[in-house]
């Protein structure tokens, strides 16, 4: 978060499944931070929370296009598109 002390995270949707949901989100900020490139990215990722019997999310994966996120910021990348990133 210190790479894009602008960010903002929108929630596109929200869909429910039997055992979690879905969020559909886009990331918007300019890379300004101390070794920033001070290019602007705009991506697109969904995450699936998988939800524990307390209600609390037990475990999560997310998804973006890490080829797309470092073309924006000028990175170029050795990653795969849609590489699956997971998050607890």
């Amino acid at each position: 978060m210190t790479g894009f002390p602008d960010m903002q995270v929108l929630l596109d949707d929200v869909l429910l499944k039997d055992d979690g949901a879905i969020f559909h989100w886009t990331l918007i900020g300019t890379n300004t931070g101390p070794v920033g490139t001070r290019r602007a990215v705009r991506i697109t990722a969904s995450k699936y929370g998988k939800l524990a019997a307390n209600g609390l999310i037990a475990d999560s994966q997310g998804r973006f296009d890490a080829v797309e996120y470092r073309r924006q910021l000028g990175a170029g990348s050795p990653l795969e598109p849609n590489e699956t990133i997971k998050t607890r």
